[in-house]
């Protein structure tokens, strides 16, 4: 089961700053493994907590989170830590899902980061319940097929490449015939340019008749 969480700032009938979390560290697993690349992670730091997840719109990144939706994002990851619920000041910690590594030897809903560097951290000082109640009064459970969901956004990213390969092949293309224009056309001009050009009386006078003509052309 996953819990889905329309934060401050989410855009009805898209997935732009959808919440998302899985309801135990089993269903994390799967959210690790089948998370999309406009995905951004969230946990508590030092501590066991939620996974939660924060969809941003294509071509998004975490510095274009609003930041009231930031702090729906934190105040649920602290929500929904035994520890971190009761302390203040905890740290919450935060990162692109392609930024997460999980291995063989890790426990279950266990990560680390393949570059610490592109962890962001924030401090919340305390629980506020009124963005805690106005989350979950929004909160919707489903029984998701995460792999079906993301071969579905693969396919439609390689679609999406292959369209913008295609466009660019046709543009190129395109210019290159525009160049071979405007290259015949110079050649034309040279040709017609008066000192290029012989006249009828000038053909007379070299050649007897049109056959000596042809010849010379042969």
């Amino acid at each position: 089961m996953v819990f889905y969480f329309y934060p401050r700032g989410y855009v009805p009938g898209r997935e732009d700053w959808l919440i998302y979390m899985g309801k135990d560290k089993y269903e994390n697993e799967d959210l690790i493994r089948y998370g999309l690349p406009v995905d951004v992670w969230f946990h508590v730091d030092d501590m066991s907590s939620a996974h939660v997840y924060l969809r941003l719109p294509e071509g998004a990144s975490m510095d274009d989170i609003p930041e009231e939706t930031l702090d729906d994002c934190v105040q649920l990851v602290k929500a929904n830590s035994i520890q971190g619920c009761k302390m203040n000041n905890i740290d919450v910690i935060y990162t692109p899902w392609q930024n997460l590594r999980k291995t063989a030897s890790m426990e279950v809903g266990q990560v680390s980061f393949h570059d610490p560097r592109n962890v962001k951290k924030v401090r919340v000082e305390r629980k506020q319940n009124e963005i805690i109640n106005r989350l979950e009064k929004t909160r919707v459970e489903k029984y998701p097929d995460l792999k079906a969901e993301k071969e579905t956004y693969e396919s439609l990213k390689r679609n999406a490449r292959k369209a913008e390969d295609r466009v660019k092949r046709a543009e190129e293309k395109a210019a290159k015939e525009e160049a071979k224009r405007q290259e015949d056309l110079r050649t034309y001009k040279h040709l017609m340019k008066e000192e290029n050009m012989v006249s009828n009386q000038e053909l007379k006078s070299k050649y007897k008749n049109v056959e000596d003509m042809e010849d010379d052309f042969m």
